[in-house]
């Protein structure tokens, strides 16, 4: 008898042992920091264009927010409150579903179908899937069910925002006779990117038209015109910036924030990119440095990254439309022509009109959206462009840190003062919208 339950209790433990302790799962802010560098590192490498890039930003990170702020009493649904988006579903079944496991797989399964390289996301999904199985299989299991039912549901509002429309639409025409419009600059005479934007659904914004700026100085190359008069200032500031050498702060300035996917490199016979963030990416990094600096959790991070993706996805749609409607010609093309045809700027020209300066407007929006977020006079150090190359520079604010942005524009070569100016009053007006009408936080 004695023997037989001994041989009973053996079993009994070596069934226990072989079955899979269930471990919880705790997802940290990390993990969806990490989920955001991978998506910028794939947009890199398939050189997306800057607004194309907001958009890859701005719908993963709502579906990780709706799926958040379904289950935390701290945040307020954007349906209703951003063009055309319903509330989510909720699951059939709440039992074992990981809300912030469900963002997650959300998140990265929205990813992999804005860019091109999905594998590199596959991968990156795939590690945590192992991770999360291994640990807790069932929780895993309804918590990828639930994520991947909400990103159907965005992707499908996601469809309807006009984005494969344009990809038909006929290519930027240049005017060749008119002396004012925008041509394509050197070395790769591109055409004109995106020149249907403003047809993209807006998030938060009323229109694309919302928040037109006045018209830039009308062209004119009298020497007492207020035109010709903001071609020498960029003349001149370059010049100025000879007799310092490459390490003038001005320089600095200008390569920090130079975020230009389009650069093209000229050896020889050949031409080739060098691969660069873009500037809402940019502003993506400082969001990421604002919540590791407050230590933010999972739901903060993503509020913070959702607030603010979704004013620079707007202010790419405003830009662009006055962009292509004043179709302004760059301070290169002007200064060859008619002042010094060796003139060459710091950057390289992007291949697109240039009033008002994108970086400008998207800068001031993003960072009202940060300063609403994290609070005014928040010092930091950026170290975004660091992995490629470039040094730390450090800020008092988000403000002060989008006022250098801006006026990087200039010293850079390719941007006059007007653009600047107007541009990062056009994108603070937007910021201040966004932020005033979307109810994101309760209490």
């Amino acid at each position: 008898m004695k023997k037989r339950i001994s041989i009973i209790t053996a079993l009994v433990l070596v069934l226990a042992s072989c079955q899979k302790k269930q471990e919880p799962i705790e997802i940290s802010p990390e993990e969806f920091h990490a989920s955001v560098d991978k998506v910028i590192e794939v947009m890199i490498h398939d050189i997306f264009s800057p607004p194309v890039a907001s958009r890859i930003f701005a719908y993963p990170n709502i579906a990780a927010y709706e799926i958040v702020a379904l289950k935390n009493d701290s945040y307020n649904s954007l349906a209703g409150q951003v063009t055309g988006l319903e509330s989510i579903p909720k699951p059939e079944n709440e039992e074992n579903i990981n809300y912030e496991m469900a963002a997650l797989v959300a998140h990265m399964d929205l990813n992999k179908r804005l860019i091109f390289s999905e594998e590199r996301i596959e991968s990156f999904r795939d590690s945590l899937y192992t991770i999360w199985t291994e640990k807790n299989e069932p929780v895993f299991m309804a918590s990828k069910q639930y994520g991947l039912q909400v990103a159907n549901f965005i992707g499908e509002w996601m469809d309807k925002d006009n984005y494969k429309e344009t990809r038909t639409m006929p290519k930027f025409s240049v005017d060749s006779e008119d002396p004012s419009r925008w041509q394509p600059t050197p070395p790769a005479y591109m055409n004109g990117i995106e020149p249907h934007w403003e047809k993209i659904r807006p998030f938060a914004i009323d229109s694309a038209q919302q928040f037109k700026p006045i018209p830039p100085p009308e062209f004119s190359m009298e020497k007492d015109s207020d035109f010709y008069k903001e071609v020498m200032e960029v003349y001149e500031v370059r010049k100025s910036m000879i007799g310092k050498g490459d390490k003038s702060e001005e320089i600095a300035i200008a390569q920090f924030w130079d975020c230009n996917p389009y650069v093209s490199v000229t050896r020889g016979h050949l031409m080739f990119a060098t691969k660069k963030i873009t500037p809402g990416a940019h502003w993506i990094g400082i969001s990421k440095i604002a919540s590791r600096k407050t230590n933010a959790d999972f739901a903060k991070t993503v509020y913070a990254y959702t607030k603010t993706s979704i004013a620079i996805a707007d202010a790419f749609i405003s830009c662009w439309d006055e962009k292509y409607r004043s179709n302004l010609i760059r301070p290169e093309t002007v200064i060859n022509e008619y002042i010094d045809d060796s003139w060459e700027p710091v950057l390289q020209t992007p291949p697109f009109p240039e009033y008002t300066s994108g970086h400008s407007v998207v800068s001031g929006a993003a960072a009202v959206a940060l300063t609403d977020i994290f609070g005014d006079d928040f010092a930091f150090d950026d170290d975004t462009e660091v992995a490629y190359g470039l040094p730390v520079r450090s800020f008092t604010s988000f403000n002060q840190a989008a006022d250098e942005a801006a006026l990087s524009r200039m010293y850079g070569g390719i941007h006059y003062r007007a653009a600047i100016v107007v541009g990062i009053k056009q994108g603070r007006d937007l910021g201040k919208f966004v932020v005033d009408k979307l109810d994101m936080t309760k209490g």
